[in-house]
C-alpha cells in the first residue's frame, strides 16, 4: 500500500538551518527558470505548445545549480516541472473534451515558486537514494548537499535534521521521493514522505455492514449492522472555519485596486485549509478503528448530489463545498479504509432524510434542525434516522433498536466523546401510535 510520512524537521544550528534555506531558495529559483523557459515556448505563436514545452534547455540549467543542489536533487525539481506540465496537459485535455465533465474551469499552466524580491516559495525534492531517515527516540533526517554549499559551510555534504514527533509508517519497505518545504504559516520546515508499506490489519474481523450519512451541521453521522450509531458534531468546526472565511473576505476588501491577495490572507487560506484536512484525517482514522474492531468489512457512503438536493441553501452549500470538501473526504476515508481491509463505495441515499422509519411516510415528516418528527407518532435525530433508513436500504435488512449513540466534539487535536452522550435516554416515540419494528435512532435529538 501507498502511504505518506508527514512530519516537521528542524535544523540541529543557525549554520544548518541557513543551509538548508540556501538549499531550498536555489531548488525554487531552479523551477522558476526550467519553468519560465517552457512557459515562453508554450506561448510562443511559431511553436507548437506541448511539443515546445520540451525544447527548452534543462540540461544547461541543471548544470547550473548542481553544485548547489547537487546533480540528484538538481535533475529531481526539474522531473517534478515536468510532471507539473504534463498535469496541466492533462486536464487541459479533458477540459476540452465535451464527453468529459471532471473538468469545469479552463486550467492555467504551472506557476512559479516566488520571487527573490518578494520572497520565493522554499521547497526542494530529493531522490530517495539521496536521503536517510532514522525513527527512534532521537529520528532524524540526513539529505545530500552540493559541494558549494559543502564548502561554504564546511559542511560533511550531509545536512542532519531533527524529526519531530512520531511518524504514521515507520515500518516500511520502500521510500520515495522526498518533498522538503518551509511552512510560513507556522515557521516550521516541513517534510513529506512517500512510503510502501505492509499493514496486518488488512482482513476485517468479520463481514458487518456500516453506512454514514453526510451532514451540513453533523459532519458524520453512522449506523453499523451490529447496532452502533456514531455521531460526529461538526457546528463549532464550521462556525471556526466560517470565521476565517469572513477574516479573508474583510481582509480582501481592504485591498489595493488590482491586487486580490496579500501574504496574511494567504496564510489565513493555508491555516484554513489545514485545520480542515487535520479535522478530516482524525475523523477517518477515530471512525474506521471503531468500525474495524466491530468487524466492519464495507461502509456506504451517501452521494454528495443528495445531500445538495436536500439542503439548498447558500449557508449548507458552502459547508458541503467549501468546508467539508466531500471528494477529498471520500478519498481520504476509501484510502484510510483500506488500510484495515474495509471497502468504500458510494450510492444514492435520496429521501433518507425525509422517511419515517416506523411508517415509511416521507411527505408528512417535518425536521427541525436535528430532529425529525412524524404525526405517527416518531421523533428522533435526523441524521441518525437518516443513516440507519440508508443501511436498510443497503443490506435489505430491517435495523433493529440502536444502541444509546456515542457523539464526539472537535477540540482541534482529537474527536472526543461529548458529555452529551451519557445523557439519559428520552423516549420521544409513543409505542402505543406505532406497529413496526425496527425503532431507528428514537430518542436522541
Amino acid at each position: 500500500m501507498k502511504r505518506t510520512n508527514t512530519f516537521a524537521v528542524r535544523p540541529l544550528s543557525e549554520d544548518g538551518e541557513q543551509l538548508l534555506r540556501d538549499l531550498l531558495d536555489a531548488s525554487a529559483a531552479l523551477w522558476n527558470e526550467v519553468n519560465y523557459e517552457r512557459l515562453m515556448r508554450y506561448n510562443d505563436e511559431d511553436s507548437y505548445e506541448d511539443e515546445g514545452v520540451w525544447d527548452a534547455d534543462t540540461g544547461s540549467l541543471e548544470g547550473k545549480y548542481k553544485g548547489v543542489l547537487g546533480a540528484s536533487t538538481a535533475q529531481q525539481v526539474i522531473r517534478k516541472n515536468s510532471e507539473a506540465w504534463r498535469g496541466f496537459f492533462d486536464t487541459k485535455n479533458k477540459y476540452h473534451d465535451e464527453s468529459n465533465t471532471s473538468v469545469t474551469e479552463h486550467p492555467e499552466p504551472p506557476g512559479f515558486w516566488g520571487n527573490k524580491d518578494d520572497g520565493r516559495k522554499l521547497h526542494t525534492v530529493i531522490r530517495n537514494t539521496s536521503y536517510t531517515v532514522e525513527w527512534g527516540d532521537r529520528s532524524r533526517l540526513e539529505i545530500l548537499v552540493g559541494s558549494e554549499l559543502k564548502d561554504r559551510y564546511d559542511h560533511t555534504g550531509r545536512l542532519r535534521l531533527e524529526i519531530a514527533g512520531d511518524p504514521n509508517w515507520p515500518n516500511y519497505e520502500k521510500q520515495g521521493r522526498l518533498d522538503l518545504w518551509y511552512d510560513k504559516t507556522d515557521s516550521t520546515f516541513r517534510a513529506s514522505q512517500p512510503v510502501t508499506v505492509t499493514d496486518a490489519r488488512d482482513t476485517p474481523l468479520a463481514d458487518e455492514t456500516a453506512t454514514l450519512d453526510i451532514g451540513a451541521n453533523n459532519l458524520v453521522a453512522c449506523t453499523t449492522t451490529t447496532g452502533e450509531q456514531y455521531l460526529y458534531e461538526g457546528r463549532e468546526l464550521f462556525q471556526r472555519f466560517r470565521e476565517m472565511t469572513r477574516e479573508i473576505a474583510r481582509l480582501q476588501s481592504k485591498l489595493e485596486e488590482g491586487r486580490y491577495s496579500s501574504e496574511r490572507i494567504r496564510r489565513l487560506y493555508q491555516k484554513r485549509t489545514r485545520r480542515r484536512d487535520h479535522a478530516q484525517e482524525a475523523l477517518c482514522r477515530d471512525l474506521l478503528e471503531r468500525l474495524y474492531a466491530e468487524g466492519v468489512d464495507t461502509v456506504y457512503i451517501g452521494g454528495l448530489t443528495d445531500v445538495l438536493d436536500t439542503h439548498w441553501s447558500v449557508e449548507t452549500n458552502a459547508k458541503t463545498h467549501n468546508f467539508w470538501a466531500f471528494r477529498q473526504f471520500t478519498e481520504r476515508l476509501a484510502c484510510t479504509a483500506e488500510e484495515y481491509g474495509i471497502s468504500v463505495e458510494v450510492r444514492s441515499e435520496a429521501w433518507t432524510s425525509q422517511e419515517c422509519p416506523l411508517c415509511g411516510g416521507t411527505d408528512r415528516t417535518t425536521r427541525h434542525q436535528d430532529t425529525l418528527t412524524c404525526p405517527c407518532g416518531f421523533e428522533g435525530h435526523a441524521d441518525l434516522t437518516a443513516s440507519g433508513t440508508f443501511l436498510e436500504r443497503q443490506t435489505n435488512e430491517t435495523v433493529w433498536s440502536m444502541a444509546r449513540p456515542v457523539r464526539f466534539e472537535w477540540d482541534d487535536h482529537e474527536w472526543s466523546e461529548s458529555p452529551r452522550s451519557h445523557r439519559p435516554k428520552e423516549q420521544r416515540t409513543d409505542p402505543s401510535t406505532v406497529h413496526r419494528d425496527g425503532n431507528v435512532a428514537s430518542g436522541e435529538s
